[in-house]
């Protein structure tokens, strides 16, 4: 795609006629064949952030929107500009389309290139797919915690707020050797060959959360639940009982917990050197699955380890007064020991 300077759009013609298509495939309408006013510094300074299409999670602000002329130079630059995270490429392109339509500009030849885009993306994704382990796996989900409320207190800063949890997410499960399967909203999921990285990714999750500051001092907290087991994995993802169980079980975690099933700790072949314990959280009937999943917490000396009961909710029970029941132990440990008195 040819780089549209801030002037004007390459390749629009000095008087463009209505229906002329630039470079860009934006429509050549009456801005595209004028110069475009340039923003001093200082202009560009006092506009909110509202009148740019991205702000990225340290606060720089792109493709600006407060009039037609940059609205159709944004439409233009979209394509060429690098956003963090398909979240952010999202959001991005909504706040462009509704300045579009509020300055009555009908992007035909940007929805089109969109498009295009999105079915080369499609094609790369399902190759992508193709490579992730199969067999038996371990899950890992993590979602913000009172995410409604967050959003309701940070308002436009939420955005950035989202994108630094997530960079925190996906340097962790990096680091572990893990694949980062999806990412939707404020949840993450991830998944690994093995139920020891998992265990590490999500430490490390917990760890960088609890020693993070955000702006405004919110308090931001994630929960976290693995599990092991066997999916089958198609051209658009993982699907089965072990997708499902993962996502129950993180839902049980409360914000700054990690919660597994029995299937991981019983995954992992050895032991030794696992500096962690396993904390019988018992067995639980979750929303939507055919049988009970023994819950334990994962536990280590430098993090949290008292939590209310498991999230289940009357609406997870099977029956009333079968929420839960007694595991084989009060406190299992793996690796050094961390009972609580």
């Amino acid at each position: 795609m040819v780089a549209v300077p801030s002037g004007r759009a390459t390749g629009a013609p000095d008087s463009p006629q209505v229906g002329s298509w630039n470079g860009s495939g934006v429509p050549a309408g009456p801005y595209h064949g004028r110069s475009m006013t340039q923003l001093s510094q200082k202009s560009r300074d006092s506009l909110p952030d509202s009148a740019f299409a991205y702000v990225d999670s340290r606060g720089r602000r792109r493709l600006p929107i407060n009039d037609e002329a940059h609205v159709r130079n944004a439409l233009a630059r979209f394509n060429q500009t690098t956003f963090e995270d398909e979240a952010a490429r999202d959001r991005s392109r909504t706040r462009l389309l509704k300045a579009a339509k509020k300055y009555g500009i009908v992007p035909v030849g940007f929805m089109t290139g969109q498009l295009r885009s999105m079915s080369s993306e499609i094609g790369a994704r399902t190759s992508e797919v193709r490579t992730l382990p199969t067999g038996s796996v371990t899950f890992l989900l993590a979602d913000i915690a009172d995410s409604t409320g967050l959003v309701a207190s940070q308002g436009d800063s939420y955005g950035a707020l989202l994108a630094g949890v997530r960079r925190v997410l996906r340097e962790a499960i990096r680091a572990s050797n893990g694949r980062e399967v999806d990412a939707r909203a404020d949840e993450m999921f991830a998944v690994f060959e093995r139920p020891r990285p998992a265990i590490d990714a999500a430490l490390a999750i917990q760890r960088k959360m609890r020693s993070s500051t955000w702006p405004g001092r919110p308090v931001v907290l994630v929960r976290v639940g693995l599990h092991t087991g066997q999916p089958t994995l198609t051209d658009t993802g993982y699907v089965g009982l072990a997708v499902n169980t993962a996502a129950r079980i993180c839902f049980a975690a409360h914000g700054g917990q990690i919660v597994v099933s029995r299937a991981v700790k019983e995954a992992i072949a050895n032991l030794e050197g696992l500096d962690a314990g396993f904390r019988d959280l018992g067995l639980h009937q979750l929303h939507g699955l055919p049988e009970p999943v023994s819950l334990l917490q994962l536990e280590v000396a430098d993090l949290p380890m008292e939590f209310p009961p498991p999230r289940i909710g009357i609406s997870g029970s099977a029956k009333p007064g079968a929420r839960r029941q007694p595991g084989r132990a009060a406190n299992e440990v793996a690796g050094r020991s961390r009972r609580q008195p």
